[in-house]
């Protein structure tokens, strides 16, 4: 039988045709191999971890996450340690864990512009402004937080982690604080199997050792600057990305941050730790990245010399404990700038203690003595001392400062050792104090002078800012009295305010700081560390329907003052030049023990002259005190004193 032809040719060109279809379908495998999306862990694998306090926290380096997510194809990631349910809302009602989601959505929105691929929470209450990262670690719960961070770290395992500086300067957030605490530790534990080990047993995870760590911000040490104005391609510039985003936190006020200029500024990051070397002036945070593995890190400071004498003010708690934490850290080089700080009341005597050590191998004898500006009394002049070697001698001096004396002064302390003279420096900040009389009645806070006739006013001048300009007395300033009777405490409160705005509604006490209010702020052990144990009552003049209303906020029992403080009485009246509040606070309420003369006292006036004000904006122009400093509503130790008699 005769075979077809078309047969015989599709015969013998099949085992080509095959081997061809075989090669084709191994090329294609291949190729998908290459592209094949990343999963599993290495779906996770981060370049950039961005640890922060709450929503609206990567405002300072926006535009540095923008370049390199959105400029080099950087995986980005952040961790927020709260959903910022504790701040304030000028667009909505929404509070507590309703004000959480809605910054959350607001976080998310802003991120997506930024080119953030991923963004995770570690569930953490907001639960007020304080300056005390000691308070906030308790309050938190310093190792669950930490274990919480850790597991991010191990699962993204990122290359490099930037944080926010914990270092206590005036007006740093206890919060932001905390999280630059727990970075810090973070970047450590992660890489140590013995911590937080049912990660690695349980869940899947490994050790994981970060290769760098910075802090925002810096000015010493090895810094990196980062250029944020220059296109990405056709592109806006990194700044003008970052403006963009930061707009979605609109409950927070951003709304208006398109225009901000600062942002173009280079972003500044101080290199904290590092596995790789960098150059001196760093212009790349990835700088060395990646490298496959890590063994030492590298020194970014040459090992200080101890010197066989060492003299220091003794700092404030905070200080002293973030030095420490420091030298447990490894990173003691990132303290080197701070100097000692301390509060002191003007008018009466205040104890300064002065730090001497040595090294060597008996006791040194010599003299102490301190250096301050004229007309300042010191007791003893000098001290002479015999210092054991290796062990700390505090010497105590009584400085008296000049009574109405305000601001910062700096101060010296000087120690001659033999042939040997060693100086040491300290920053101290004045206080203000005032006596409170007992009244032979109650006044009857109608918003007159009645009852009040001697009682001397205490005056805040525009010049008392602790944020803001004031252009006049008239635009914004006040005088207040204080008194007592029947352990109550009397506040008459007069404010110099030429444009008084009342912008919010009866629903929506909260968040003072928003619209014309004061703040009184009382210590019931004067010199606390943090507003835990302190009384803190925001007030409106009046709310929308022309009513006088408080609530605590920022101490341990914040909310509505009818709720909190029951017995309080609150009247506001309208005056000709703004308007007056008068107050009636027991001591029982402000936790006064029976027998306590001395409290911590601030006042804080809050003015904002926008005019029309759209309900519940954040109109803030200034804030005065009577005790000013950055950061002070949070900071008791920086508050006044006031005495009962």
């Amino acid at each position: 039988m005769t075979r077809n032809p078309l047969l015989r040719c599709v015969s013998r060109l099949w085992p080509r045709v095959w081997c061809l279809f075989l090669s084709m379908c191994v090329l294609s495998g291949s190729e998908d191999s290459i592209n094949a999306p990343r999963q599993g862990a290495e779906l996770l694998k981060t370049d950039i971890l961005a640890v922060f306090a709450h929503p609206d926290d990567e405002t300072g380096m926006a535009a540095t996450l923008a370049y390199y997510a959105r400029s080099q194809h950087a995986v980005v990631a952040t961790v927020y340690c709260t959903r910022g349910e504790g701040g304030g809302n000028m667009v909505g009602l929404q509070a507590g864990a309703a004000l959480g989601a809605l910054r959350e959505a607001e976080l998310r929105d802003c991120l997506n512009t930024l080119g953030v691929r991923y963004c995770y929470f570690l569930d953490q209450l907001d639960w007020a402004y304080t300056e005390s990262v000691a308070a906030t670690l308790a309050k938190w719960g310093k190792e669950t937080t930490l274990e919480k961070l850790v597991r991010w770290v191990r699962a993204l395992r990122p290359e490099i982690i930037v944080t926010m500086n914990p270092a206590p300067n005036p007006g740093q957030h206890g919060h932001h604080q905390a999280a630059g605490v727990l970075a810090t530790e973070a970047f450590a534990a992660a890489a140590d199997g013995q911590r937080f080990p049912l990660q690695l047993s349980k869940e899947g995870l490994s050790v994981w050792q970060a290769r760098k760590l910075y802090f925002n911000g810096g000015s010493t040490g090895t810094v990196a600057s980062i250029r944020v104005n220059d296109p990405i391609g056709t592109e806006a510039t990194p700044a003008e990305i970052a403006a963009r985003a930061l707009v979605n936190h609109r409950s927070q006020a951003f709304g208006n941050f398109a225009n901000a200029s600062w942002l173009q500024h280079p972003q500044r990051f101080t290199l904290v730790k590092s596995f790789v070397r960098v150059p001196a002036a760093e212009t790349n945070l990835l700088e060395g990245l990646p490298v496959q593995s890590v063994t030492a890190l590298i020194p970014l400071a040459a090992a200080p010399v101890v010197p066989p004498v060492q003299l220091e003010f003794v700092p404030r708690p905070a200080l002293t404990a973030y030095r420490q934490w420091a030298i447990a850290q490894g990173i003691q080089h990132v303290t080197a700038a701070f100097r000692a700080d301390r509060p002191v009341v003007a008018g009466e005597a205040n104890e300064v203690r002065v730090r001497l050590i040595h090294s060597d191998k008996e006791k040194r004898p010599g003299q102490l003595s301190l250096q301050l500006p004229p007309g300042w009394r010191v007791n003893p002049l000098s001290l002479s001392v015999a210092v054991p070697p290796g062990i700390a001698h505090e010497a105590v001096f009584h400085v008296l400062p000049p009574a109405g004396l305000r601001g910062d002064i700096d101060a010296l302390a000087i120690a001659r050792m033999g042939a040997e003279t060693l100086s040491a420096s300290a920053t101290f900040h004045l206080l203000p104090k005032a006596r409170v009389p007992r009244l032979p009645a109650r006044p009857p806070l109608d918003g007159t002078d009645r009852g009040w006739e001697n009682v001397a006013p205490i005056g805040i001048a525009e010049t008392n800012l602790v944020q803001g300009k004031v252009s006049s007395p008239a635009d914004s300033s006040a005088q207040f009295r204080l008194a007592h009777r029947d352990r109550i405490l009397f506040v008459d409160v007069q404010v110099r305010d030429d444009i008084v705005v009342t912008n919010i509604a009866p629903n929506d006490i909260k968040g003072h700081w928003r619209s014309d209010s004061i703040e009184l702020c009382l210590d019931p052990v004067g010199g606390a560390e943090h507003t835990m144990g302190c009384f803190k009552l925001g007030i409106f003049p009046f709310d929308t329907s022309g009513m006088v209303r408080g609530a605590r906020d920022a101490d341990a029992n914040q909310g509505l003052v009818e709720e909190t403080a029951p017995h309080t009485r609150l009247v506001s009246r309208r005056t000709p030049d703004g308007y007056r509040i008068q107050a009636a606070i027991p001591f029982d309420e402000i936790r006064v023990a029976r027998g306590v003369k001395r409290l911590g006292f601030n006042l804080i006036i809050y003015d904002g002259d926008k005019q029309p004000a759209a309900l519940g904006e954040n109109i803030n122009k200034s804030r005065l005190a009577w005790a000013p400093r950055p950061g002070v509503m949070g900071r008791p130790e920086d508050w006044g004193r006031i005495d009962l008699e």
